[in-house]
């Protein structure tokens, strides 16, 4: 198993299996909100943000300035979004492909 694989387990796939079934922004709040702490939401909403505003091509301290994110946070989240498993790409070009 790559490394980059190891936290796929049977438990993880059923919690996607459980997202990808949700059919509306509401049941997918619903279900966020439930799931996870009030914390735990608005620091993945955050991180959105920051994949977005990278996206944009706005720089790493303009980034930190708006989100209130430190630039080592804004840097992890760069890393993911050009050297993740695609994930950030894939849900921006869909949003992109839906407006």
């Amino acid at each position: 198993m790559d490394d980059r694989d190891d936290w796929l387990t049977p438990e993880t796939e059923e919690l996607l299996a459980a997202i990808v079934g949700l059919r509306t922004t509401e049941e997918a709040g619903a279900f966020l909100r439930d799931l996870c702490t009030h914390r735990e939401v608005i620091e993945m909403s955050h991180r959105w943000q920051i994949v977005r505003m990278l996206d944009d091509g706005l720089p790493y301290r303009e980034i930190s300035d708006k989100t209130g994110a430190s630039t080592a946070t804004v840097t992890r989240v760069a890393q993911w979004l050009n050297h993740g498993m695609g994930g950030y790409r894939l849900a921006l070009d869909r949003m992109a492909d839906s407006a």
